[in-house]
């Protein structure tokens, strides 16, 4: 339909789409008529964008005579285009039954060709599911409407770091080192939860650092990088087009060699993400894409010293270390980076200043609701994000094990957990109440005396009457036996009790070595359990010896003494029967029960292991959430990927969570 040229073709445009109620359009179109004004196109639509009853790209659509399709089946309507490019379109919507603002982010029309890449996303987009972080941002839902194949996402209310550290290029000023390891130091929390669930970013770069009005990072496209970027600036393997590594800007030199990378390449590209917003330009701004590669690998980056002084040293050798050449050299896990950042990330520093952050007509700013207060300094990121049961540190595994801090004016370094380590919570303070004399004093009645001896009763006439007890006349004390005289001066011997003493703590010392002893047996039972030898504690040896039929073939179980491989050292032993260890992910599908990794590696179960519908949920809550061990022979599917097929439950034990 063509652009409407007149105030109330526009606005009748408009009362087709159905954006607006029709009580609002006809006091619009009345005043027009009386008045004249709004007089033309461009007003009008500002107009109502002014009132809260169009958005941005609501208004442009009708302008250009568009009014249908502003809604997404019968869940989502569309508010603002957030993003377009080679990386498909984001969308602001509100779901109309949640009342919930999302951003929707749809598969590039490229990846719809080939129906391998649609079911690799829908098993990816299940395991980012799985991650709950307030640094990382959360995928809620993946959803189809006709040809449109769309990932359903938590909407973040700003700006990400290559948009926000471009004003400052352009302005030709200077990003704040303090603020810039503030928001590094965020994003290697939210890297390290999804490292410990087994996930590698791969593309980890300014663009999917998402920076909110409150000062918090999330990072954006967690285990999905592959699905999202742009052809013009990432690389891909010659031999397979499905395998997007990275961004080249901020490519880790393993990358550019090889798929099968860990999460110390995200460490590396971190780091070029760091040296992108103290300077302003990533580590090798000139060339061609292969020219950046072959500098990742040969080359350093220009020192940060060359282009400002103002950088605190310490900030610097951090930036050094995560961008080693060799992996051994860097940081090994993204926890460590937050660690080393701690000195400058424990600080408080302001909220974004609104200049930063994305300009919203007055409808969304009305769904998204008042902001918090913007006066003070934003709070440290330990309070932030690391309150009792938040952020990465809140388990009980010790996976990030324990660190030495040096507290401010200490020359000594002294052991503390890995959730003090980072961000240490405030000191502890002296106590509300201070301890009395008369005991400890409950806290709900810390404003009362503590209780004490009752008062004596006082007696009209002001005399306090005492109260006497009765006088008893007690027999006299019987006699004494002498033997038993003598075993008493026995126990008040100085000399014997000290030999009682002696007794006494051979014997507890005894107990406790037999104890250790009976602990020890226990512990070494366990351990033969979890290393996968079937007993009848073994919950997956039940399933195979209850469910699996008389094998026809000879069947090599897992056994204590096999090499395990994780799933990145299986993808290079394609054709080979090995034994792969990984945590189950989810499992998924209907008749071929899939256990999935989440790291590119799955074990599908033949469905003749599992005649029932009851037989395969038993299966899935045997072994959903577990760590699983399997032994067969690695394969490499064009269609299905690296998996390995099962055709007897001996091939499979479960070795605990």
């Amino acid at each position: 339909m063509p652009a409407p040229p007149t105030v109330p073709e526009f606005l009748e445009l408009v009362r087709k789409s159905g954006l607006v109620s029709e009580n609002k359009l006809d006091e619009l179109l009345g005043r027009h008529r009386a008045t004249g004004t709004p007089q033309v196109v461009d007003q009008a639509a500002a107009l109502l964008v002014r009132d809260g009853l169009l958005t941005f790209f609501q208004s442009k659509q009708l302008k250009l005579g568009r009014y249908k399709r502003f809604t997404i089946g019968a869940k989502y309507r569309l508010l603002e285009l957030i993003g377009a490019g080679g990386m498909g379109a984001v969308y602001l919507c509100e779901h109309t039954l949640m009342r919930r603002l999302v951003a929707l982010k749809v598969l590039p029309v490229e990846k719809l060709d080939d129906q391998s890449n649609l079911d690799r996303f829908h098993r990816e987009a299940r395991a980012v599911a799985a991650l709950d972080h307030p640094n990382i941002v959360r995928a809620y839902d993946v959803d189809q409407y006709d040809k449109l194949h769309f990932l359903v996402m938590e909407y973040v209310d700003g700006h990400s770091l290559q948009e926000v550290v471009a004003k400052y290029v352009a302005e030709k000023k200077r990003f704040d080192p303090v603020r810039a390891a503030h928001y590094i130091a965020q994003a290697a929390v939210g890297m390290q939860h999804a490292h410990e669930l087994g996930m590698v970013h791969r593309d980890i770069k300014p663009g999917n650092l998402l920076l909110d009005r409150t000062g918090v990072i999330k990072v954006l496209d967690m285990g999905l990088a592959r699905f999202f970027n742009k052809q013009q600036d990432s690389v891909t393997e010659k031999y397979d087009d499905k395998c997007v590594l990275g961004t080249a800007d901020y490519l880790a030199p393993e990358q550019a060699v090889s798929n099968v990378v860990d999460v110390r390449a995200d460490v590396y590209s971190l780091g070029g993400t760091l040296y992108f917003m103290l300077t302003g330009q990533t580590p090798f701004p000139d060339g061609t894409i292969a020219a950046k590669l072959v500098a990742h690998q040969t080359r350093e980056p220009q020192p940060v010293e060359e282009v400002r002084a103002d950088v605190p040293p310490g900030i610097l050798a951090v930036l050094r270390k995560m961008m080693a050449k060799r992996v051994e050299d860097r940081y090994q896990q993204p926890i460590e980076v937050a660690e080393a950042l701690a000195e400058w990330a424990n600080h408080p520093v302001p909220p974004p200043p609104e200049r930063e952050m994305p300009n919203l007509c007055p409808l969304v700013q009305a769904l998204i609701g008042p902001t918090t207060d913007r006066s003070g300094a934003s709070p440290s990121l330990a309070r932030m994000l690391f309150a009792p049961g938040r952020g990465v540190f809140a388990r009980s595994d010790g996976g990030s094990g324990s660190v030495r801090t040096r507290s401010p004016g200490s020359s000594t370094d002294s052991p503390t957990s890995a959730s003090n380590a980072a961000f240490p919570l405030p000191v502890k303070s002296a106590p509300r109440y201070p301890a009395d004399a008369n005991g400890p004093i409950s806290t709900s009645r810390a404003s009362a005396a503590p209780t004490g001896t009752l008062p004596p009763r006082s007696v009209p006439g002001g005399a306090v009457k005492e109260k006497t007890k009765p006088k008893l006349k007690l027999p006299a004390p019987p006699e004494i036996d002498p033997r038993a005289r003598a075993n008493a001066d026995l126990l008040t011997n100085p000399a014997l009790r000290i030999w009682l003493f002696v007794g006494a703590g051979f014997a507890v010392t005894v107990l406790f070595v037999l104890a250790a002893l009976v602990a020890y047996r226990v512990g070494k039972g366990a351990k033969e359990d979890e290393r996968g030898v079937r007993s009848p504690t073994n919950p997956a040896s039940s399933v195979a010896q209850k469910q699996a039929p008389a094998p026809a073939l000879s069947v090599v179980a897992p056994g204590a003494g096999d090499v395990i491989l994780t799933p990145p050292e299986a993808a290079k032993r394609v054709g080979q029967e090995q034994t792969v260890e990984f945590m189950v992910k989810s499992v998924t599908g209907a008749s071929f029960l899939d256990l999935n990794s989440g790291e590119e590696f799955f074990v599908r179960l033949d469905p003749k292991l599992l005649p029932t519908d009851n037989d395969r949920d038993k299966v899935r809550r045997e072994f959903d959430r577990k760590k699983v061990r399997v032994r067969g022979t690695i394969k490499n599917d064009p269609d299905l990927g690296l998996h390995m097929d099962v055709s007897d439950l001996q091939q499979l034990i479960l070795v605990g969570r």
